[in-house]
């Protein structure tokens, strides 16, 4: 039997006035517990902790001279700039100030003095991200040159490209080490290029001063092949933290069609993955470990998404809403036979829970 166009019209009015009632009514239970309250001594200690290893870092480079051991340091230095990193991910998400204008300009700042990637080019691709993670045509972080993070995307290429997409997931984390350089290139080819930038002059100053007077310190402390193996540690191992930090949250997890509207809630849930571990875990993903709840709530501070959780989990346990959590060795040993399947053009990679009620 035929439904008719305007029943069809007021069931889909419906469902979607549920699904905001029922966001609203978790928003209403996580503020409630207090969670969305500003946790300002945790960030000024976590700047301040900041500081201080950057501090150790230098004199220790000054202290070592000539000696492979920078090498040691260098590996530090990396992991600070990682940390540093999600701290100007968070200043993005106003989740440090009450002032929309201090976590801007805390943002702009830590991102380009200190990390060297551009402000205006991460929050125009990141925004895009949050707003359709994992949706074909929409989410820039399934669209690269390098990985083929769909089935489409992997039959389109060709030749070289092909031979790399069936062997992608082998590649995958070697292809990390490389994701810090490809953070700064992006980040200038967007300041000095054509398409707009907010404050452009500004972050060109600040990638400037960041990557040129690095290199340039780097090369006067250190005799020239020590300094460039010491950059190439150090670029590396930021590029493993942070974009090892990142892979967890969506890839392995359903692909969005084109053109298909999901409310905001399952939107968020259903595409992505927390990763459960202990403290060790947590600082190294920066965060990012709870990635169902920074989503939902991207203005929430750090400390209080995890405990989050439990309210997330409970209320979509409450509706049949499917949430993912596990460690990240089954996430990592997920995301790379996926995107072998991938590579190798299966058409059954995971497809989005909704779409068949979709369709039906």
């Amino acid at each position: 039997m035929t439904v008719p166009a305007a029943a069809s019209s007021a069931s889909s009015r419906g469902a979607a006035a549920r699904h905001t009632s029922q966001f609203k009514e978790l928003t209403e239970r996580v503020s409630a517990a207090g969670l969305l309250r500003r946790r300002y001594g945790f960030y000024w200690g976590a700047f301040g902790a900041a500081a201080a290893a950057l501090t150790a870092v230098w004199t220790g480079v000054v202290l070592l001279d000539d000696s492979w051991w920078q090498l040691l340091l260098a590996a530090a230095l990396g992991l600070i700039f990682a940390q540093l990193g999600f701290l100007g991910h968070e200043a993005c998400h106003r989740q440090v100030f009450r002032s929309a204008r201090c976590n801007e300009w805390t943002g702009r700042l830590v991102s380009g003095l200190l990390v060297g990637i551009s402000y205006g080019w991460w929050m125009t691709k990141h925004t895009r991200h949050h707003a359709a993670p994992n949706q074909l045509g929409k989410d820039p972080d399934i669209t690269s040159q390098a990985v083929a993070f769909s089935s489409d995307a992997a039959q389109s290429r060709r030749g070289v490209g092909a031979w790399l997409a069936r062997r992608q997931g082998w590649f995958f984390l070697p292809l990390l080490m490389l994701e810090g350089l490809s953070l700064h290139a992006s980040s200038l080819a967007r300041v000095i290029g054509r398409r707009p930038v907010k404050h452009r002059t500004v972050e060109i100053v600040f990638l400037t001063v960041r990557l040129g007077g690095y290199l340039t310190l780097v090369f006067l402390l250190l005799p020239p092949g020590l300094a460039a193996a010491f950059v190439g540690v150090q670029v590396a191992v930021f590029g493993l933290l942070l974009g090892g930090a990142f892979a967890p949250n969506h890839i392995g997890m359903p692909i969005v069609p084109r053109g298909l509207s999901i409310d905001f809630l399952r939107r968020q849930v259903l595409m992505s993955r927390n990763i459960g571990g202990g403290p060790v875990v947590r600082f190294l993903m920066g965060g990012l470990d709870t990635q169902i709840e920074h989503p939902l709530f991207p203005g929430m501070p750090r400390p209080n998404l995890r405990r989050a959780q439990a309210i997330v989990r409970d209320y979509c346990g409450e509706h049949g809403i499917t949430y993912t959590e596990t460690s990240i060795w089954h996430a990592y040993r997920v995301i790379l036979s996926y995107l072998n399947r991938v590579g190798l053009q299966h058409r059954d990679t995971f497809t989005c829970p909704l779409t068949q009620q979709h369709r039906a």
